[in-house]
């Protein structure tokens, strides 16, 4: 069996953490992602199904905890820019159709 190192297992981790970053970036309807309750309860299991991992991380030791959070909290802030996008880009097309 092959030895995690604490650099495979953050790297592991922020692949997850892109490939979630993916998902909305991705996401062809940007009003959807701005009206549609799935895909942002989709978004929050994805969060949260990271968030176990990382605990699961940091309780084998592995990665710190300071490590954990700062990986999460940096993909709380991508994703809020990612939202704050799509809203400004609806209140524009919004604007235009009014």
């Amino acid at each position: 069996m092959e030895t995690i190192t604490p650099e495979m297992a953050y790297s592991l981790l922020l692949q997850e953490a892109d490939r979630i970053r993916l998902l909305i970036q991705n996401q062809q309807n940007r009003q959807c992602i701005s009206q549609c309750k799935a895909f942002e309860e989709v978004v929050d299991t994805q969060m949260y199904g990271l968030s176990r991992q990382i605990a699961f991380a940091t309780t084998l030791g592995v990665i710190s905890s300071q490590t954990g959070h700062q990986l999460l909290s940096e993909l709380e802030q991508d994703l809020n820019v990612l939202y704050t996008d799509v809203y400004e880009e609806q209140k524009l097309v919004e604007g235009k159709e009014g």
